[in-house]
Order: structure tokens, then C-alpha cells, then sequence
């Protein structure tokens, strides 16, 4: 049943979509400083189970972002294996890729599935997107090689 919140809920990813969608499509999701997942250290998401501070002094960069992590254990981790530990869909929403359009991602907004980091725009929309998780990993999935592109 759609009601007005769930609408407000879906809508709020949806709307920041267009102007990012129209941009340069970029492959990883940063904020103006080039800052993948806002500073926050990828790995810890699997290691300590939720999302951790990263440093700028453990920083390296991948895929034309700037990363950083914990620990220089943590950045070595991602570095001998960055696509186990980045975020689907390079950091944007999950559930704004599942809707064929691109939003930005909080660290906090997060959920492992099958060993995959997904993001999304706030926990409000996570939990909208959590209600059918293996449908939106689907539309997702198909519609992110044309959003990326």
C-alpha cells in the first residue's frame, strides 16, 4: 500500500537523483573533496561489523577517489582487495540505483548482503529498501552499467 510517508520516503532519494544523474556519472561517490564514503574506512564494515573513522594519514586511492581507513592494516586489506570491500554501485544509494537514478549514501545508511557492502541515502530510505532486498539488488544491478557509464 503507498501512503504519504512511504512516498516522501521513496521520493527523498529519488529527488536528490537528477542532478547527479546528470553530471559526469561518476564511478565512485565522493563529496567535493574527493572522499570516498565520506572518510569512513570500508573495511571495518566486515572487521568490526559497522561503519569507523577513517584517517587521511592511512589514505590511498582507487578508482579516482581517495579512501581512508583506520589503520595501515586496514588500508593493506583494501589494497590487496578493493571491490571485496567498496560499497556496491561505487558508494551511491542502493535504492536509488534500484529506481535507475543516482543519490548520494551515508556511511551510517549501511547493510551487508552475500559479502557485499550496499550504502544508501539515509536510514529512512535503507529501511525502504531493505523491505525487498533481493528485487532491488536485481533492478540495481541491471540499471548500474548505463548509470556509471
Amino acid at each position: 500500500m503507498i501512503t504519504r510517508r512511504s512516498t516522501i520516503l521513496g521520493l527523498s532519494c529519488a529527488l536528490a537523483a537528477p542532478v547527479l544523474a546528470r553530471a559526469a556519472r561518476p564511478q565512485i561517490f565522493t563529496r567535493a573533496d574527493n572522499i570516498a564514503v565520506s572518510g569512513y574506512d570500508v573495511t571495518a564494515y566486515f572487521s568490526a561489523g559497522g561503519p569507523m573513522p577513517g584517517e587521511a594519514r592511512f589514505g590511498t586511492e582507487w578508482m579516482g577517489a581517495i579512501w581512508h581507513f583506520a589503520s595501515a592494516q586496514n588500508r593493506e586489506t583494501f589494497v590487496a582487495s578493493p571491490e571485496t570491500h567498496a560499497p556496491q554501485y561505487g558508494g551511491h544509494c542502493a535504492y536509488a540505483a534500484s529506481k535507475n537514478a543516482l543519490a548520494s549514501a551515508v556511511p551510517q545508511a549501511w547493510t551487508i548482503v552475500d559479502g557485499k557492502l550496499y550504502l544508501n541515502y539515509s536510514l529512512g530510505v535503507r529501511d525502504r529498501w531493505r523491505q525487498d532486498i533481493s528485487g532491488n539488488i536485481a533492478l540495481a544491478d541491471g540499471y548500474w552499467p548505463a548509470l556509471h557509464g
